[in-house]
């Protein structure tokens, strides 16, 4: 691959990681999950093809720097967003666990 087709496949990342934060907003997790799969596809392409015939310019790699710090802090913002999430879910999930459990434990002792 040549610099550009390099930067290319960064900022299709990019835009893929704000379209990701975009969903990760407004709590469209079916979205995000969709992004992610798309973002981990075009990420295997980049660690395959990182390494471009010729050195970046100097100014092809400021801009490749500026988009790697771009998607870094999209996904910074997307996990603020979704680990408080997960870990209401989690603890959903662990209490109505426990509820079964003790509904199974003590639920069949009860004579009505």
């Amino acid at each position: 691959m040549d610099n550009q087709e390099v930067i290319s496949l960064y900022e299709t990342v990019a835009g893929i990681t704000d379209r990701m934060l975009a969903a990760a907003r407004i709590g469209d997790w079916e979205l995000l999950v969709q992004l992610e799969s798309e973002c981990s596809s075009q990420v295997e392409i980049l660690k395959l093809n990182d390494q471009p015939r010729q050195p970046l310019t100097p100014m092809a790699r400021e801009k490749k720097t500026r988009i790697i710090k771009k998607i870094l802090d999209d996904d910074r913002q997307i996990r603020d967003i979704t680990e408080p999430w997960m870990a209401r879910l989690s603890s959903m999930m662990n209490s109505a666990g426990t509820e079964r459990k003790l509904s199974k434990a003590y639920g069949a002792n009860q004579s009505g």
